[in-house]
Parts: structure tokens; sequence; C-alpha cells
């Protein structure tokens, strides 16, 4: 068959009817053609499949952009019974930490035309409304879940009408939920190992909730049990808000002997610990070093400066929805889990005991 006799490609318009008027939306020919790529690349690149080059995909990305090109959702919906939308259910809008991941989400899926539903159920909780519920009354064509939720049985529920994927959490576990998330051990040992080059032995860790708080704490122990310390290392469960940060900081600074550096499970209890070290007349860090987590915009704000693990936030949100794009075409597939490797960024939070330079 001639390339001429082909019909239109997936999500591609086709061309005006005789005697209809002369203007005809951009199709993936035309992408192809600007972008100086294959059609077969920019339907990849349109379907989230990860064996395309950034480079390449940038190049696509452009070309769409300047063509003002957009995949037709409605007929695809109508072709497929799809409705070009998925849920996506965060814990607490309030923490930076998930609008930079859902930086990452939401470019992936809106190269291909999909759109993402935003539900805050912390907010829900509040007003009684089930936010699970509420995002397949939508007619949702799959599910996000972006961080630590205790709505696990709901989630189950779910995973069995539409494909489900968690990021930046690992609960609930379910052998159909595909897992995007941050190596939470090796991001809390490469922290712990920081604090402990410094020199200091007496550290303590804001533990936050759920499978993350733990693994966190878990790579906390090993890195100060392997250097000898483990009889040193103190352990105060935090939550995860600026407040909760500021009570558990409290009650590990007023203890005795005191902690000369604190792993916060966040960088919103981080600012609750900084907070709780001043009113106590420390300075930091040459009275006391602080690393957060999630290396979010409060991290690199100059008055802060808090040394920081960055998980990839934007990484770890582009990989759950190229995991989901990829479940809508073959929902039966076995559970995939993507951890990615943390790196540390060291700020003014950090110094050797006493007030020492890193």
């Amino acid at each position: 068959m001639n390339e001429s006799d082909r019909g239109p490609a997936e999500g591609e318009t086709t061309d005006a009817a005789p005697g209809a008027s002369s203007f005809r939306p951009p199709t993936i020919r035309d992408v192809a053609a600007r972008a100086g790529v294959s059609k077969s690349l920019v339907s990849r690149v349109l379907r989230g499949e990860a064996n395309v080059s950034p480079a390449r995909r940038e190049m696509v990305t452009q070309a769409m952009k300047e063509l003002d090109y957009r995949t037709n959702t409605i007929a695809r919906g109508l072709s497929e019974s799809r409705s070009g939308t998925v849920g996506v259910m965060l814990n607490d809008l309030r923490n930076p930490w998930f609008v930079e991941l859902l930086e990452g989400m939401t470019t992936t899926l809106d190269a291909v035309g999909i759109a993402p539903v935003l539900a805050d159920s912390h907010l829900d909780q509040r007003v009684g409304r089930d936010t699970v519920e509420t995002l397949l009354s939508q007619r949702i064509d799959g599910l996000v879940v972006v961080g630590t939720t205790d709505a696990g049985p709901a989630i189950e529920r779910a995973a069995a009408l539409v494909p489900v994927v968690l990021a930046g959490t690992h609960e609930p576990s379910l052998p159909n939920v595909d897992i995007a998330a941050d190596d939470d051990i090796a991001g809390a040992r490469l922290a712990t190992r920081h604090l402990l080059d410094l020199g200091h032995r007496r550290i303590a860790y804001l533990q936050g909730p759920g499978v993350v708080g733990a693994l966190r704490r878990d790579g906390f122990i090993e890195a100060m049990t392997e250097a000898g310390c483990g009889d040193l290392a103190s352990v105060q469960f935090a939550g995860m808000t600026e407040e909760s940060g500021y009570v558990a900081a409290g009650r590990v600074l007023d203890a005795e002997p005191r902690p000369t550096a604190i792993l916060a499970f966040n960088d919103v209890t981080c600012v609750g610990a900084l907070s709780a070290a001043d009113d106590r007349g420390l300075r930091v860090p040459d009275d006391l070093s602080l690393v957060g987590y999630d290396d979010t915009y409060l991290a690199r704000i100059r008055h802060l400066s808090l040394t920081s693990v960055n998980n990839g936030n934007f990484a770890v949100g582009a990989q759950a929805a190229k995991f989901l794009l990829q479940r809508l075409e073959r929902p039966s597939q076995s559970r995939r889990i993507h951890l990615h490797a943390p790196t540390l960024s060291v700020r003014r939070s950090t110094a050797a005991p006493g007030g020492g330079k890193a």
C-alpha cells in the first residue's frame, strides 16, 4: 500500500474535504517534516515511549508548538472509549514537592493530548469527600497517586477499574500498579554520610509517614551503623508539615545530649526544624546542621539555603506518566518499579560541628 493510501495515524487529523475551507489542521506528517524526523518517531513521542533521545524529543515538541499541533483527543476517545483525561490524586498541594513532580508529569501527558484532573486528598478529607470516587466519576482513563496516602483500599478498588500508577510512594503495594519513586534508602544514606564526613556523630532523623518515611529511616540507620555511630542515632516522628517538623525538632533539641545535626523527612519539616533552632538561640550551621529532602524551591531560597537531597521530582513525574501511558496500551503487564538515583545539593545549612566549613 502506498503512503498516500494509508489512513491517518493515531491522533492525526485528516485533510479538509473538497470544497471545504482551505484551512487544514497540522498533521503528524507536518510535525515530522518541520522537525526533520520520521512520522514513526513523532508517534513514539506522542505515546510517551522511552526509546527516544531527549534531543529528538525536544525537536518534535518544538515543531508541535510552532505548528500549534493538537492530537485529536475527541476522535481518539470515541474510537477507543477513552475520555482523554487521567486523575491525579495528591496528598497536599501546599507541599512544593508536588508542584515540581506535577511539572514532569503534565509535560509528558500534554505531549499526547491527555489532560490531568487534579484532586487534593487533604482538602477532600476535610470536607468529607472520597477523592478516588470523585475522580472515577469523571470517567478518567487512569489514575496517578502522588505521595503517601491512607486511601489504600480505595486505590485498590480503582486499580480493578482503570490503570493506576504510584508516584513518589510505594503504597499500596499491588501486583498491577507501577511505581515511580526516589531511591529513598540511598538518598538518606547520602545525606547521613555527608553529615558524618563533616564530623557529626550525634545525628537525629525526623521521620515522615508511611513506607517512604520508613525507608529513609532505614538508610539513615544503616549509614550511622556502618560509621560505628548507631548508638548515637535518634529518630523522632515528625509527620510532613512545617508545624510537625517544628514540634519534633523541639523535642530533639531539648533532649540531652543535644544532636549536632538533623536530617529532616522533607524540606517543609526542615523549615520547621530551622524555626525550632532559632527559637532556642541555636545558629545554623554553627550550632546545628540541617539537611532537608526533596530539594524544592524552599531549599533554594537564599535566606534558607538548605542542604537537601535532590530526588528528581521532575524525572519521577515524567516516569510516572510514561508508565501510565504504557499501561493504558497494555493493562495486564506485570508491575514495574523505577527508582530514581538521588543526588545531594550542598548549601549553607551544613558545616562541621562548631561551625567549621564544609
